[in-house]
């Protein structure tokens, strides 16, 4: 029998150790809501209100990016728990939004080269702003882009050519050649001699001679779908595999949670009989990876699947949209089955249907 040696997350405990040892602050507002501070868990203030809306952390673990006006104009940073000031006007924007800092790591571009690296949580740059891009870190590990060059397409932008790498938080590169992808659990990493066998796993051979596999979420969530999901569509298995509550569509309220054995008891002869059709090779279904959506999903229960900035961690939690088209073509509405990966495994969480035939 061949060996295979579990990578323990070795990387990402002693990266989250700053948060593990300090008090997170959580973010406030000024009166007339226009700048932001922050507050201990005491509810002592440890930042006035000072910064703008630019700055998009609600929680404050080890470093964030901040913007403040100043001189009739605006400044922006890293700032530390310690109040050390690293990466002036060098923040990196995605999206309009700065980045957020993930497994005490945030990232920056450098404004003269337009290169990026990345600050560990004292503000001390371990990744040095040697490439185009990167990912956030993820189990210690990182997706590096070196020496492409972007261009634009109307407001929008792309990298061509260069070299992508799987490296580290160390620099060390690890797999080279590492095309980006975004299905890939990090957290699921597994070295071994030979490549596993396993079906819903990808592999990829490091620099060191042996191969590296992460589980693939969309191998692993059309496989649990069949073989756990699909081969018992009693009452009892969905509610297993369903979220506590249950968001659905309904017109003209919009979405409304219910309770999951309230709305399967309610609603489950139709939902039987719409997941039936996902096991007709005949029924025309794809399925979309995406992450929690922040705006219908904002009670307590769903906070773990955020950062601190509020942006769904599609990363470790991706969800899975089952989306069944319609039989008659002219017909564009279509039925969605969301799934969340939560760490009790994947749980039907909403639904919208066609029809809006739902109870």
């Amino acid at each position: 029998m061949k060996k295979t040696i579990i990578l323990l997350t070795f990387i990402i405990l002693n990266s989250s150790s700053y948060s593990q040892n300090s008090n997170v602050w959580t973010s406030f507002p000024n009166k007339d809501t226009t700048l932001i501070g922050f507050k201990d868990k005491n509810g002592l203030i440890k930042i006035e209100p000072k910064f703008t809306g630019f700055t998009t952390a609600r929680k404050f673990e080890n470093i964030i990016a901040v913007t403040e006006e100043f001189n009739n104009g605006w400044k922006s940073y890293y700032l530390t728990k310690t109040g050390k000031i690293v990466g002036r006007d060098s923040l990196y924007v995605f999206d309009n939004s700065p980045d957020c800092e993930n497994e005490g790591y945030i990232r920056f571009r450098d404004p003269k080269t337009d290169k990026m690296g990345i600050f560990d949580g004292e503000g001390k740059i371990v990744i040095p702003a040697d490439y185009s891009n990167l990912t956030k870190a993820r189990n210690g590990m990182i997706i590096a882009l070196k020496d492409a060059v972007k261009e634009q397409d109307g407001e929008h932008f792309f990298w061509k050519g260069g070299k992508e790498f799987l490296i580290d938080i160390n620099n060390k590169v690890l797999i080279e050649n590492f095309s980006f992808n975004d299905d890939l659990n990090f957290y699921s990493l597994k070295k071994s001699k030979e490549p596993t066998k396993n079906e819903t796993r990808d592999n990829f051979l490091g620099v060191d001679g042996q191969y590296y596999s992460f589980i693939n979420y969309d191998k692993e969530f059309k496989y649990w779908l069949k073989n756990t999901l699909l081969s018992d569509l009693s009452k009892t298995n969905l509610e297993k595999h369903s979220f506590d509550k249950i968001t659905y569509w309904k017109e003209p309220d919009g979405w409304i949670s219910e309770s999951k054995t309230k709305f399967i008891n309610q609603n489950f002869t139709y939902l039987k009989l719409k997941l039936e059709e996902l096991k007709n090779p005949k029924t025309n279904y794809f399925v979309s990876t995406d992450g929690l959506n922040q705006f219908i999903f904002e009670s307590s229960e769903y906070e773990i699947y955020f950062n601190n900035c509020n942006e769904s961690k599609d990363w470790m939690y991706p969800t899975m949209d089952v989306i069944i088209n319609p039989k008659n073509k002219a017909d564009f509405k279509q039925d969605h089955f969301e799934f969340l990966r939560t760490g009790n495994g994947y749980k039907l969480i909403s639904i919208s249907t066609a029809k809006n035939d739902l109870k």
